[in-house]
């Protein structure tokens, strides 16, 4: 999360070790998975865009009990200098939805065939494998204004449907998402006054293009705008640039996350 705005605030919880629980394909490019645990029982929910550092098995005999509860730079440092034969790998991810009650967390996983690490290995359903998590806090942080706006692609959707789902009832604004198939939709939850543009970019266009010039064509109304944009590091700083330079749209009202980084 190198190109980004978002602060992080740590929880006590610290490193929460849990199971997967429930593992299903959910639709063509995504995976979700249930994890669960008495752990759980401590987790600071915020709802929103809440994300995560998850903590993924590479070997049968991968460690999380030696991870500092801080991912901060000290955390990462201590986390370079742990034996790779025994060091998972830590992915950032979204809570898509957490539920207390029954102490169970999903986490939807966008899949590309072999790309990546935590996508294959979510492919792979792994029912009782063990993970970590290590709560990092909401990157969502709005300011006063009368219009919301929130533009993603499918590494950003759960961040996007979570804010959609938990902001106010009576909040207005415009949502952008761009998918590579319209069958990765999934219900939304949003204010009345809020709408919500599903867009599917074409084979041959690079990821976040759709999405930003959408963006550049949308009508957003007169007065105070705040605006989310995240997912492909050119989409959501494209977005920010174009906010602030070409709507003057003031810089704090522009939160930003580059999740991951076309090749």
């Amino acid at each position: 999360m190198a190109i980004s705005n978002i602060a992080v605030t740590h929880a006590p919880s610290g490193v929460v070790e849990v199971e997967v629980s429930g593992a299903v394909r959910i639709s063509p490019h995504f995976v979700r998975l249930t994890v669960a645990g008495d752990e759980l029982a401590g987790w600071r929910h915020l709802g929103f865009d809440q994300w995560f550092r998850l903590a993924v098995p590479t070997a049968g005999d991968t460690r999380f009990d030696n991870l500092a509860d801080t991912y901060d730079m000290a955390g990462y440092l201590r986390y370079l200098t742990l034996p790779k034969a025994t060091r998972p790998v830590i992915r950032n991810y979204t809570v898509r939805e957490f539920r207390p009650d029954a102490l169970e967390l999903d986490i939807d996983f966008v899949v590309h065939g072999d790309h990546g690490v935590a996508g294959p290995w979510a492919s792979g359903l792994p029912l009782g494998a063990s993970v970590a998590l290590i709560d990092q806090g909401c990157g969502y942080r709005p300011v006063e204004a009368d219009h919301t706006l929130l533009v993603g692609d499918e590494s950003a959707m759960p961040a996007v449907l979570g804010i959609l789902r938990d902001l106010p009832r009576d909040a207005r604004g415009q949502a952008i998402i761009e998918l590579p198939d319209l069958a990765d939709r999934q219900h939304v939850d949003a204010p009345d006054g809020v709408d919500v543009h599903w867009l599917v970019r074409r084979p041959e266009q690079p990821a976040g293009r759709a999405a930003l010039d959408h963006l550049h064509e949308l009508r957003i109304p007169e007065g105070p705008v705040y605006a989310f944009a995240a997912g492909e590091s050119k989409l959501a700083t494209g977005a920010r640039r174009f906010l602030v330079n070409e709507r003057g749209v003031p810089k704090r009202n522009v939160t930003f996350c580059g999740y991951w980084r076309a090749h």
